[in-house]
């Protein structure tokens, strides 16, 4: 059973987190981190969740997080997982490589010097990363990859995703990490074919190569990202829609479990599922 500390765990995914944990049986929640100054510091996380109490107190302290409520005669933190913010990743990864945990990261919009810190941190513990922590969207992602290497250049291709209102960043990272999957069959380099705004103006026409994206942002919804490969004569479309943000603990505690035993090294979740290696980096910063 992975001893598990949850960064963020005031937040809709630290909550779902939580749950999970109790109602998997298969990990234990050791930790609970909250924003310095949070109204939540001190209650009981399952209370916060929503459960009954679990005997373990939220912090705003994150070595006290780490160190766990099985400090002592008993290991603390095993695994620490990550949905927070970009501003506090850097602090997180080096905190778990000096303390030896491993970390699990689902946070999003990283930039150059967050990305700098996880590889860091990979040097001594082991670490994943997900632009998006849903298994299904890692199976997207190859069956993309698959789908353009077969269909040739012939195919135009076209990213369509939607998200909920509030959500900041556009394209989505997990668009990205589509259309890189697709630049990278084709020997292209990424930045060179993006359009990243679509739809454009009416007189600047498509070019053959280009990958254009196209973003939908409003009401509740959780995340859904299509990838259009249109033919002259055909057209094939590829689509994963979440309809529950629990999905993306689901996959962060799968991909703990998975990091346990794991020497030191930067991971992905195709290295949990067990795909091949693809070549995208699913640590380039997201711009």
């Amino acid at each position: 059973m992975a001893r598990v500390t949850v960064l963020g765990a005031g937040g809709r995914m630290g909550t779902a987190l939580i749950r999970l944990i109790v109602a998997g049986g298969e990990h234990q929640l050791v930790g609970a981190l909250v924003e310095a100054g949070d109204p939540a510091v001190g209650r009981d996380a399952g209370q916060l969740a929503g459960l009954e109490p679990l005997g373990v107190l939220t912090t705003d302290k994150l070595a006290v997080a780490l160190q766990g409520v099985g400090s002592g005669s008993t290991p603390g933190c095993e695994v620490a997982i990550d949905f927070t913010a970009p501003v506090a990743t850097t602090r997180h990864a080096e905190a778990c490589a000096a303390g030896g945990h491993a970390l699990v990261v689902g946070t999003t919009g990283l930039g150059a010097g967050e990305v700098g810190a996880l590889q860091a941190a990979a040097r001594r513990v082991p670490v994943i990363y997900a632009r998006n922590m849903s298994l299904g969207v890692t199976v997207l992602t190859e069956l993309v990859r698959q789908a353009a290497l077969l269909l040739g250049p012939g195919f135009d291709v076209e990213i369509t995703e939607a998200h909920h209102r509030d959500k900041k960043d556009s394209p989505s990272g997990t668009a990205l990490q589509l259309g890189e999957a697709v630049a990278l069959v084709r020997g292209q380099q990424f930045a060179d074919v993006a359009v990243l705004a679509r739809p454009g103006p009416a007189s600047t026409a498509r070019t053959a190569e280009a990958i254009g994206f196209s973003s939908i942002r409003g009401g509740a919804i959780v995340g859904d990202h299509t990838v259009l490969l249109a033919g002259a004569e055909e057209l094939l479309e590829l689509t994963h829609r979440a309809t529950d943000r629990a999905l993306f603990a689901r996959g962060a505690l799968r991909a703990a479990t998975w990091l346990q035993g794991k020497p030191a090294g930067l991971y992905s979740l195709r290295d949990v599922l067990g795909l091949p290696g693809l070549g995208v980096s699913s640590l380039r910063p997201v711009v």
